[in-house]
């Protein structure tokens, strides 16, 4: 079986999950090389991946690394010109969202992958290769709702984890572009539409950290979309209990809701609290699965010499849907999308 050599930049949270998949869960697929600025990520690499041969900067793990293919894990701001420089050196690339901070970027992107029509290019829209997601669009395709109108989605970081969260604040691209890219892509998916204007609202309670950034802590929008349907999204890094997502897809003719409960398991402890289910902590560990299924997607298409459902277009027109959602969320206006 031929293996394809990846190298990745970034092992922070996310970047770690990835690259341990690549690394240990992947058969087609074998981790090479890393990138990163944080030196004690560079010695994960080392220690617990195995991988020597390491890099601070990205261009030279391009030049220098024996790789096909490169899986971007790094800040939202710095996707598009990896993506641009890793392509043009020859590399097949796995990106994860957001595709770029702002419109531009993502055009910047868009000709590259265009410029390389014999890459493989992927956008980590990791969702879609959730079981139940994918279930949902499934039953959404064979009519068992009727016609789609309205998608409900909340998705809340645990307070366990809000440090982390102000620590990338400043350059995440803001609550919007940070948190709500999945569910703006999954509505575009479900509703099998764009959305065409936008209002948006934030506010901080607990952490005034976000907002000497120019951030929130919580946030919602409301979305019209070309068909008429509706969308609403509600996000937040403070849930106390665990990590909290979930979808809701309404239609003439039924609904299908997605983790309302983000149960960490089927067990239920009785004590003097009453009757508890733990919930989740992460987002790691509620997608694991799905990150795994996205990057063997990736693999599998290098080997293949195929493109997979996520493309660089998903990826401008989330990104210009989330754009116009924090100028909505800034101005207090409604604003036009497209």
């Amino acid at each position: 079986m031929k293996k394809i050599k990846v190298g990745i930049a970034g092992l922070g949270r996310l970047g770690k999950v990835h690259a341990n998949n690549i690394a240990y869960k992947i058969p087609n697929a074998e981790l090479t090389a890393a990138c990163s600025i944080v030196p004690a990520e560079l010695e994960y690499a080392k220690e617990k991946l195995g991988v020597t041969d390491v890099y601070t900067d990205f261009r030279e793990m391009l030049e220098k690394a024996d790789i096909d293919a490169v899986a971007i894990v790094t800040t939202s701001s710095e996707h598009c010109w990896q993506i641009e420089a890793a392509l043009d050196a020859g590399k097949h690339v796995f990106s994860d969202k957001p595709l770029g901070v702002d419109v531009a970027q993502c055009k910047q992107a868009e000709k590259a992958v265009e410029r390389h029509p014999d890459l493989t290019f992927m956008l980590g829209f990791m969702r879609r290769y959730d079981k139940s997601y994918a279930y949902a669009k499934k039953k959404i395709e064979e009519g068992a709702i009727g016609t789609p109108y309205m998608v409900k989605a909340t998705g809340i970081d645990p307070e366990a984890h809000v440090e982390g969260a102000i620590k990338f604040a400043a350059t995440s691209g803001g609550i919007f572009l940070d948190m709500a890219i999945h569910d703006i892509d999954l509505m575009r998916w479900f509703l099998g539409c764009e959305a065409t204007e936008v209002y948006a609202q934030g506010c901080t309670f607990k952490h005034p950290e976000f907002q000497q950034v120019g951030d929130d802590e919580t946030a919602m929008a409301c979305y019209k979309f070309e068909n008429g349907a509706m969308g609403f999204v509600h996000v937040g890094r403070t849930a106390p209990h665990g990590y909290h997502v979930e979808t809701e897809i309404i239609g003439t003719e039924g609904s299908i809701r997605i983790s309302a409960i983000p149960e960490k398991n089927q067990a239920m402890i009785f004590d003097v609290h009453g009757a508890v289910t733990e919930c989740v902590g992460s987002f790691p560990e509620r997608f694991d699965e799905a990150y795994l299924l996205e990057m063997q997607e990736f693999i599998d298409c290098v080997c293949e010499g195929k493109q997979p459902g996520v493309n660089v277009y998903d990826g401008t027109k989330s990104t210009a849907i989330g754009y116009a959602t924090t100028e909505a969320w800034k101005t207090g206006k409604i604003v036009k999308i497209g």
